[in-house]
């Protein structure tokens, strides 16, 4: 058995070459992206998928051409909430046709590439230690090969669902070339406020603009709102989306709130959300 101290270079596997070509696919697939938005939370359970899923289809009821990348490996749900669920994906001209909604939304999803339900992501490695070691770079590289092996087209606007944890944020503003921004999400309680308040300095301390903060389920907990904790962040308050469970039921079917029951108060903030975050996005000299 070969140690790392007894290969010369990268062992003759051209590891450098490698990665220079996954770079390159990953510039050619984005070169028709308008903005690459990240949205993110640092804190479980705040809805934050929920939140692109209505944001990606309340982009694309306004108008635009939309694509979601689900960037959350081992609990991958945006087939699901945006009803895609089960599609076969398709080989076109070497790149992955992702699977749309009706609405257009284009989707990709580790989802999509396991075989049922009850199948778990796994590293491979020789001990469980070697393998917590490892997954941090395995799932950067799965990342960046959704990126690059995706046929995206042309888009307006591409949201990369990050799962929790404020390292996520680092890694996607390493990966892609121009990250347009970031929007983040909480809820309204102190345990949300004390984790999301770390996401957010990390996301400040990118050279990507913080977009805003989201507050999903308003009303139904007691606890301290998003504007005040934008307003301590020193980031701007993006609105509120008020607490439904309409909104958990839709995204159970695959729908968007917005086409099923557009006149609940829900519905109306996501279509606001949309809005507001396309008219920063286009602003001159933002």
């Amino acid at each position: 058995m070969k140690h790392y101290r007894d290969i010369a270079g990268d062992g003759g596997s051209n590891i450098v070459g490698q990665v220079e070509d996954q770079q390159a696919r990953l510039r050619r697939r984005l070169a028709g992206v308008r903005f690459v938005v990240a949205v993110v939370s640092g804190k479980g359970g705040v809805g934050k998928s929920s939140v692109a899923a209505n944001l990606a289809s309340g982009l694309a009821l306004d108008g635009w051409r939309v694509g979601v990348l689900d960037a959350d490996l081992n609990g991958p749900s945006m087939a699901k909430l945006l009803g895609v669920r089960g599609r076969t994906l398709a080989l076109v001209g070497g790149a992955v046709e992702p699977p749309t909604t009706p609405l257009g939304v284009r989707v990709m999803s580790m989802d999509l590439l396991l075989p049922d339900d009850a199948t778990p992501l796994t590293w491979q490695a020789s001990t469980q230690a070697e393998s917590q070691t490892w997954r941090g770079a395995m799932e950067a590289n799965g990342i960046r090969e959704f990126l690059a092996d995706t046929a995206w087209g042309d888009l307006d606007v591409l949201l990369v669902d990050l799962p929790p944890g404020t390292d996520r944020l680092v890694v996607i503003a390493g990966l892609v070339p121009v990250l347009a921004g970031t929007v983040v999400v909480t809820i309204p309680s102190d345990i949300s406020r004390l984790v999301v308040r770390r996401s957010i300095t990390v996301a400040s301390g990118l050279v990507a603009p913080v977009l805003g903060l989201v507050e999903n389920m308003a009303g139904l907990f007691p606890g301290p709102g998003g504007a005040e904790l934008a307003h301590e962040g020193g980031i701007p308050f993006l609105g509120s989306i008020p607490f439904d469970p309409d909104l958990a039921a839709a995204g159970d079917r695959g729908e968007a709130l917005a086409v099923t029951a557009p006149a609940r108060p829900a519905a109306h903030a996501f279509t606001a959300l949309a809005r507001r975050i396309r008219e920063t996005l286009e602003r001159p000299n933002r």
